[in-house]
């Protein structure tokens, strides 16, 4: 077989492994999806009024509108820190220096995570778009092809923040670690626009909040599921996610490629 048709089977392989794995053990794909949900009902049912005065809206439904695209990219941060304990426990296990012995491609183990991971993070953000549906969000004003931009927009930074998660899985010595060395990718969007405008924040706290990869991937997702304006947010939403999916993949590469301590 040639070099490409062993990488394309084993990676399969390996997707297969990991979607089994994913089927088998549901509960942490779970607990993490809560978390998004949770926030979702909670800012809505609960803060949803005084949120939408806040941003000049009349009712709830202008909050909804306004918090649900934030809430998508928290989706795929929360299901990446499960690609990060993945990978640590297989690093820990021993499964991966039984695949180092193998006649596999040795790529083929961590482009199986990852592609895992994003189908995982895109089913993710249709569950919770289905929830924000069902208690309101409406997206009118976009066209199909600002619909297809949305779609393209969340894979390419489910699989940014994939690989970043496979690196931080990569240097942790345990599950809990790389639990811990992942929270930033749920932490970093409530320090975004995705619960208020940054001109609403205290102003020593605005460049934390603009200066960092969800905020122009929100406000990029944002106009085009509500029709607004875009701006110049949509080329850096793209320059984050390519920077960070070149960062991970090389960081990646590199932690998994080097020989065994």
């Amino acid at each position: 077989m040639s070099s490409l048709s062993l990488a394309l089977r084993d990676s399969s392989t390996m997707l297969r492994r990991n979607l089994l794995h994913a089927r088998r053990y549901p509960s942490l794909t779970l607990n993490l999806l809560l978390t998004p949900i949770m926030l979702l009902l909670l800012f809505v049912y609960i803060f949803g009024d005084v949120m939408s005065a806040g941003i000049g809206g009349g009712d709830r439904s202008a909050y909804i509108a306004y918090l649900v695209p934030g809430l998508l990219l928290m989706t795929i941060g929360s299901t990446t820190i499960g690609t990060a304990v993945s990978v640590s426990n297989d690093m820990t296990e021993g499964i991966i220096a039984r695949f180092r012995t193998m006649a596999i491609h040795r790529g083929s183990v961590l482009i199986g995570h990852v592609i895992g991971s994003v189908l995982q993070s895109i089913a993710s953000v249709v569950l919770v778009g289905a929830v924000a549906v069902a208690i309101g969000f409406r997206s009118t004003d976009a066209t199909a092809l600002e619909w297809l931009a949305a779609f393209g927009l969340l894979v390419l930074f489910a699989l940014a923040l994939t690989w970043i998660a496979v690196g931080m899985g990569l240097i942790s010595p345990n599950a809990e670690a790389a639990s811990n060395n992942a929270m930033p990718l749920i932490l970093l969007p409530l320090l975004s626009s995705a619960f208020v405008p940054v001109d609403g924040m205290p102003g020593w706290f605005q460049p934390i909040a603009e200066y960092q990869p969800f905020t122009p991937a929100i406000e990029t997702l944002r106009g085009l599921l509500l029709g607004t304006e875009v701006g110049h947010n949509g080329w850096i939403a793209i320059a984050w996610c390519v920077g960070l999916t070149v960062l991970g993949y090389f960081w990646s590469a590199s932690k998994f490629n080097a020989d065994p301590k």
